[in-house]
């Protein structure tokens, strides 16, 4: 619970109430004058509120929708509560701008003016060109802090991504966690810094061309340090079965404060930390009847918000329906994309052979990959064997630029026996091929922290709760990892990492070692791969593609470009092969030109074994391999020669 504030406080009479227009968002603390406050909260269930400001208590004006508001002495750095009717246990404002000493604690005045940003000529971000890096600021760094990650952007900028997506920042309970139980959705998380360190590093990564794209969670809230309740029941419905927990109510009667407060949260991080977009977490958990879905309300307000800047509004929907990627005009929620899980799967399905749980619809092949770079989600509509039931909603309309594509990502490298990354699982020549892939294919690819450098470290799920909760968290854990039978073995459960343990959590800091061959030769594939991925042919300006396969091993990708600069991308998961024979019309070059080598995935500076060379009527693809050929004018070799 919150600590007890000093038994010496001077109470005021109810302050008068500035219009809400004034304010700039509906709901919080702002400073509006020098020592004064606007305090705002929505707390229908009490006819008397009060909010207790540098020890000084002041009785806010009740207004007739619930929300109680006044404005009060107070600045930048005045800690505050409130007191609900005749409570006397100090709750922290739902509106937060920051809890220096956690959620169960008081809240802090910020002030949002007093940092000068540098990135008023930043156009935001680059959908054509956009590349996803996941990370999580507790782990990115052995700092773990907001600060320290900083210092590594010009390394990222370096490395060719381009959009920086931050795992959830919102405050929750404890010394470490992934920040999906997060309950203060306007407070950066106090383990990784200040507000102004998070200003900080948005402005960093604008000025060396990155954008910034935060996780958000609106499913709903975690249970430590969540006083929701306490200012009112509305917050919650049991209309919906919510997997974590109630459902926030979204489409009630009494709703609009409760929309208001993620819409405002979002025009918030828009406005005040100047990040470019969101990727909205498990979105199938957001209940919404209202005529305008709260995912479609979410992209809406942070467009209009960042004005001429460009956002990038993201998914995670586990039946990844197309209604989320469709433009509103068609009846869809407007939003840019949603993450390609089919693809995940097949591909994790080839590179270690999981066939269990939800991998087991998945046959990891090269017609599944090229279903993917044609159609994005493999299931659309049809019967999903594991789930008993049909698996998402026809999308072969959708543009290819709508599907993200990765191979790791925190949920999935966690989802192991010890949060094991695929450089540990996989043959390394097939991992370098499917990474290619993933880098070449259409779509928007995503890299999670440390694969760029093939990290060892693991990624596990750790969250420091209180007892009795974090028992329950860790069985509950346990339970979602028995749907791979493999991992019920007695030696793996004995061995299973506890969530609550610091160890857990320090295990998965990432360290780089620049002198590291091995991390050398990944840095080295990944930043030629995205290097390569930038110069992609276009035909009329657009990214034009077909492929096919020849057999079982087989994927063959041909970018078509502008006067017949084609491109043959060539996955090879079999033995070495000749193709020059084969029969398939992707494989001839285009008139008055040749294939000739641009980049393979065997190149020795990345760990392999070399590449036979293309001779006339010898063209030798290297087994478990990507190659990557273009179409060269004939004339340019015999000039060269």
């Amino acid at each position: 619970m919150p600590l007890a504030l000093p038994p010496s406080m001077v109470e005021s009479t109810p302050l008068p109430t500035r219009p809400v227009t004034s304010r700039r968002l509906s709901v919080g603390a702002e400073i509006i004058a020098p020592g004064m406050v606007s305090v705002r909260v929505w707390a229908p269930d009490h006819a008397r509120v009060a909010v207790v400001m540098d020890a000084a208590r002041h009785v806010l004006a009740r207004e007739p929708d619930g929300h109680h508001s006044g404005e009060v002495p107070g600045r930048a750095g005045s800690r505050y509560a409130f007191l609900l009717g005749d409570d006397p246990t100090p709750y922290p404002d739902p509106a937060s701008r920051f809890q220096p000493d956690g959620p169960h604690d008081l809240s802090e005045v910020i002030d949002p003016r007093a940092y000068t940003w540098e990135d008023g000529d930043w156009p935001g971000v680059d959908h054509d060109h956009a590349v996803l890096y996941e990370l999580h600021l507790g782990s990115f760094t052995p700092e773990g802090t907001t600060a320290a990650a900083t210092t590594q952007l010009e390394a990222l900028a370096a490395l060719g991504v381009t959009v920086l997506q931050v795992m959830p920042v919102a405050d929750f309970p404890g010394a470490f966690g992934w920040g999906y139980d997060g309950v203060n959705l306007y407070a950066p998380s106090r383990l990784y810094g200040r507000p102004d360190d998070l200003r900080r590093f948005v402005d960093r990564a604008h000025a060396l061309g990155l954008a910034v794209v935060l996780d958000v969670v609106y499913n709903h809230v975690g249970p430590d340090g969540n006083y929701l309740r306490k200012f009112s029941q509305g917050y919650f419905t049991d209309r919906y079965d919510n997997e974590w927990g109630d459902a926030l109510d979204f489409d009630g009667p009494e709703s609009a404060p409760v929309r208001a407060w993620v819409l405002d949260n979002v025009a918030y991080w828009v406005d005040e930390f100047h990040v470019d977009g969101f990727r909205l977490d498990a979105t199938q958990q957001i209940f919404d009847a209202s005529p305008e879905h709260l995912v479609a309300a979410v992209a809406r307000v942070a467009r209009a918000t960042a004005g001429p800047r460009r956002v990038l509004v993201t998914a995670e929907n586990e039946p990844q329906h197309a209604r989320l990627v469709t433009p509103v005009a068609d009846g869809g929620h407007g939003l840019d994309a949603i993450y390609n899980e089919d693809f995940h799967h097949s591909a994790r399905m080839a590179l270690v052979g999981t066939h269990e749980a939800y991998f087991s619809d998945y046959h990891g092949t090269p017609a599944e990959w090229l279903a993917c770079a044609r159609w994005g989600a493999l299931f659309q509509g049809q019967h999903y064997a594991w789930q008993k039931q049909a698996r998402g909603t026809p999308a072969l309309h959708l543009p290819r630029s709508t599907m993200v594509h990765f191979l790791e990502n925190h949920d999935q490298v966690a989802n192991t026996d010890r949060g094991r990354r695929l450089v540990d699982l996989a043959r390394p020549s097939d991992l370098r091929a499917l990474t290619a892939l993933c880098l070449l294919m259409p779509g928007i690819p995503m890299l999670f922290q440390g694969q760029e450098f093939g990290s060892r470290a693991p990624f596990l799920y750790f969250a420091d709760h209180v007892a009795p909760l974090r028992e329950a968290v860790a069985a509950g854990r346990r339970q979602f990892l028995e749907q791979f039978e493999r991992l019920r073995d007695p030696d793996v459960q004995a061995n299973l990492a506890v969530p609550h343990s610091p160890d857990a959590f320090h295990r998965c800091k990432l360290r780089r070692s620049p002198d590291d061959d091995e991390q050398g030769r990944w840095l080295a594939l990944h930043t030629d791969l995205l290097a390569l991925r930038r110069r992609r042919p276009r035909l009329a300006g657009a990214h034009r593609l077909d492929g096919s396969t020849p057999d079982a091993f087989l994927l063959l990708l041909r970018y078509f470009g502008d006067g017949g600069a084609d491109w043959l991308v060539l996955v090879n998961m079999g033995a070495d092969r000749d193709v020059a024979s084969l029969a398939d019309p992707l494989v001839a070059p285009p008139g008055g030109r040749e294939w000739q080598h641009a980049w393979s995935s065997e190149q020795p500076a990345y760990g392999g074994q070399g590449t036979m060379a293309w001779t006339s009527g010898h063209w030798p693809v290297p087994g478990h391999a990507c190659l990557v050929l273009q179409a060269t004018p004939v004339r340019d070799r015999e000039v060269a020669a």
